[in-house]
């Protein structure tokens, strides 16, 4: 997902060009009196409403900066909870805080970061998304003190999905152990580069995400298919540049979307749905739509995943500082774009003023009217929702 360590500032300097990034871009503080923290009301009244219900009630009484916050994931830097990020997590109101391994030495010292940054959360009462891209093989994290499992596409040999479940379980356990709450994985593409996929064909790659999902939630962790509609093809790499899959539309029907669409049927029909997202990916699929990548892809986002594939839960974006969305959109109006194609949870994983710009160019969006208030408050909905289901 996220590679590239950004320097960081020193806190003077950082604060001072947040402060004139925030009005310059909003034209006031981004953090108003009217958006103080507010608890999430949990007294007799709101124990009767259903999840909708509740969510909603909670989005109704927040602010719009405070809206804004709950659709960002920052990374941070450093391995504990410093001025830096405390003014982040506190200024902009954050809802989620993906970690990596310039965060970790030992679990001992992730759960105590963790449990910082999660006392520090000062958005309407609501915990934290605290994330991992812990998918096991090339793509994990702290290796030498919390051995990765296996790449899918080692699982995916013996041909059992039994296995998937098995290690998904395990993983995820060790994860909620040092107080994560959402793993950004089980990988849905079909043979994807560096052992990521479970393999080439759907129907194995079906069986053994939809076990790795079971196995997550048997841990009681979020779990998130990556990356809609299917990264396999691609041929280059999302974190250099702008890559391409030139499939026709029947080829991704028949192959890239069938473990997608399989395990959102298979949500739909469940009396009661475990809890995983669905990460969108960065790149461009002509067939669906040949001006957008598809995390800022409208047909993409909404008319396939939302309404084609019945999909009504949280819509994370890759980092938009991957290159295929950096080299092309500013900061400001990547956030933006993202919001208006459909997705929920805004990724921007390492520098502070790209997060700040990001925060700023929705809040600025929002008060313009560009960001409709019931397109805004969707989203927040299914984020509230997840937190209120899924996070202790």
């Amino acid at each position: 997902m996220c590679k590239l360590t950004k320097t960081r500032l020193p806190l003077t300097l950082f604060g001072l060009a947040i402060f004139f990034a925030s009005f310059l871009l909003t034209g006031c503080s981004a953090r108003s009196d009217d958006a103080a923290p507010k608890a999430a009301d949990t007294g007799p009244a709101q124990q009767n409403l259903s999840p909708d219900e509740k969510a909603a009630a909670i989005v109704q009484e927040m602010s719009d900066a405070e809206k804004v916050g709950q659709l960002v994931m920052i990374g941070i830097q450093g391995t504990e909870l410093d001025a830096d990020s405390r003014f982040m997590l506190t200024e902009y109101q954050i809802g989620g805080v993906i970690l990596f391994d310039r965060n970790m030495k030992s679990p001992e010292q992730v759960r105590a970061l963790n449990d910082a940054l999660q006392k520090s959360a000062s958005n309407a009462g609501l915990p934290l998304f605290i994330a991992i891209d812990e998918e096991g093989g090339a793509v994990a994290r702290m290796k030498e003190a919390f051995p990765p499992p296996p790449a899918a596409e080692e699982i995916g040999r013996t041909g059992d999905p039994a296995e998937a479940r098995r290690w998904a379980f395990q993983t995820a356990q060790g994860l909620k152990a040092m107080s994560f709450n959402l793993n950004f994985a089980p990988v849905a593409d079909l043979g994807a580069a560096n052992g990521r996929s479970y393999a080439d064909d759907a129907p194995t790659v079906t069986a053994f995400v939809a076990a790795a999902l079971e196995g997550h939630a048997d841990a009681g962790l979020l779990a998130c298919l990556k990356h809609f509609p299917g990264l396999g093809r691609g041929e280059s790499d999302t974190h250099e540049d702008t890559v391409t899959v030139h499939a026709d539309r029947t080829a991704l029907e028949e192959g890239d979307l069938v473990p997608f669409r399989a395990m959102i049927a298979k949500r739909n029909a469940a009396k009661e749905k475990r809890g995983w997202f669905v990460m969108a990916t960065h790149t461009m699929y002509p067939a669906l739509d040949a001006e957008h990548p598809a995390s800022l892809s409208p047909a993409i986002l909404q008319k396939l995943l939302r309404e084609e594939l019945g999909y009504d839960g949280v819509i994370a974006t890759d980092d938009l500082e991957m290159g295929a969305i950096s080299r092309h959109y500013t900061f400001e109006r990547a956030g933006v774009e993202a919001i208006l194609a459909g997705a929920d949870l805004i990724l921007v994983c390492h520098d502070y003023a790209h997060e700040t710009a990001v925060y700023n160019g929705i809040l600025k969006a929002v008060r313009s009217g560009e960001i409709p208030e019931e397109r805004l408050d969707a989203s927040v909905k299914r984020i509230v929702k997840a937190k209120l289901e899924y996070l202790e």
